[in-house]
């Protein structure tokens, strides 16, 4: 890929974003409000509230309404509130840092040729170039990065944990991901395929067993979190209240405001005496998916990083439409097996239908007044369900090509379970 192309499409991207905030200044706080772009712990209203308490030597934490990372705080309040360009562009040059991370993970053939794994069909692929432009012209991506949703940081940082991985820089990878797992929490559980992965293509040539290789990388992980953990220890006033106002609310779901997820709807209408206990189901659930799939595609760690994305984007407390664009700027860079999969078509038409729906019958429910909350769940549950679906063919798709490589005879033969 041309340098020449590459400045030319974020030169673009760029300017398609730059123009929806300019030309349309009412755009950004109207997406904002969306409950498809914003959660409680990635909206950009809670954090300016908790940037306007910061800036008064008040404690963000007071009141109870923002929940994100207190690191944010500082680095927010670098940026003019009369000036909303900078916060622009600072958004701006965030997604295409991520789209930059896709360049070299696409360009890397990691997807179609991993170290120890490769596909018959790892010709068959998209370069960087489209790979990018996929990302950055996402409609999901656009809304998020106008939206101006924290959950980009996140996005960016597990991008360049994947990047960093593949090439042979390890502790590096460490340091992008204990980055992104203190902002959402939740990117802490890609930490064992991100070890195999980095494992797989460190560059040392000093040979080292798997055991101490993890070790050191989960010990070195859990320095660099501490190390956030104290800095924002210190800048709260030596207060530990933002563990509980930033992450405990993710343990909890003490926060039900609505969402594109699955929990708010089942903790709205759980008793109280039951609600610990389902808690606990739903992220042993979220977690279990970690180590069956760290161990039965144990060949391909970027496989597996890329379905425990699609699965968060289902399962974790506070998804979003963010979460989603991340997935599906993973999903193309395993183009070499796109005609393995089954059900394109119904995923699609899944997605594109709970995307035109979801915003017009959350209106019905909230402003409208002629629908009740069922009308939004139901709604979440079909967008739910593709996402479900794609997760599934995706994996149906990378079992099948490893198998046509175990069994050859089998190419081209028809599968039924019985």
């Amino acid at each position: 890929m041309t340098l020449g192309r590459t400045a030319a499409l974020y030169a673009a991207a760029a300017a398609v974003r730059l123009a929806l905030f300019t030309v349309f200044p009412g755009l950004p706080d109207l997406l904002t409000g969306r409950v498809e772009i914003s959660t409680p712990v990635t909206s950009f209203k809670r954090l300016q509230e908790g940037l306007f308490l910061y800036n008064h030597n008040v404690s963000p934490y007071d009141g109870g309404v923002y929940h994100q990372a207190p690191l944010l705080l500082p680095l927010f309040s670098l940026l003019p509130s009369s000036l909303p360009i900078f916060t622009y562009l600072l958004y701006i040059v965030v997604d295409l840092l991520s789209a930059n991370a896709l360049v070299h993970i696409a360009e890397s053939g990691e997807a179609g040729a991993s170290a120890k794994f490769t596909s018959p069909r790892r010709e068959k692929r998209w370069s960087g170039f489209v790979i990018a432009a996929v990302f950055l012209f996402n409609p999901f991506t656009i809304a998020t990065c106008i939206g101006r949703s924290t959950s980009v940081f996140s996005t960016c940082a597990i991008l360049y944990a994947i990047h960093k991985a593949i090439g042979g820089a390890p502790l590096t990878a460490m340091v992008s991901l204990s980055f992104a797992s203190y902002l959402s929490m939740y990117p802490l559980l890609l930490l064992p395929p991100l070890v195999l992965l980095a494992y797989d293509r460190r560059k040392s040539k000093t040979p080292m067993a798997l055991p101490k290789f993890a070790t050191i990388t989960v010990l070195f992980s859990a320095n660099c979190v501490m190390s956030l953990l104290f800095m924002s220890y210190l800048l709260t006033g030596c207060s530990l209240e933002f563990l509980r106002s930033t992450y405990g609310i993710q343990l909890t779901l003490s926060d039900l405001t609505p969402n594109v997820g699955l929990w708010w709807y089942f903790f709205i209408e759980m008793f109280d005496s039951f609600r610990s206990f389902f808690v606990a189901v739903f992220w042993l659930h979220l977690s279990s998916y970690v180590g069956g799939l760290s161990i039965r595609i144990r060949t391909q760690p970027l496989v597996v990083l890329t379905l425990l994305t699609g699965i968060f984007a289902i399962f974790k407390p506070y998804p979003s439409i963010g979460d989603t664009s991340l997935f599906l700027a993973l999903v193309p860079l395993f183009r070499h097996i796109f005609p393995l999969m089954r059900y394109t078509f119904v995923v699609a038409a899944t997605i594109m239908y709970a995307t035109f729906l979801g915003p017009a019958f959350y209106h019905l429910w909230i402003y409208a007044g002629s629908g009740n909350a069922n009308f939004f769940y139901a709604i979440t549950l079909v967008w739910s369900l593709g996402q479900s679906l794609l997760v599934s063919d995706l994996t149906f798709a990378v079992l099948r090509d490893e198998w046509e490589v175990e069994r050859p005879e089998m190419v081209g033969k028809e599968i039924r379970q019985i």
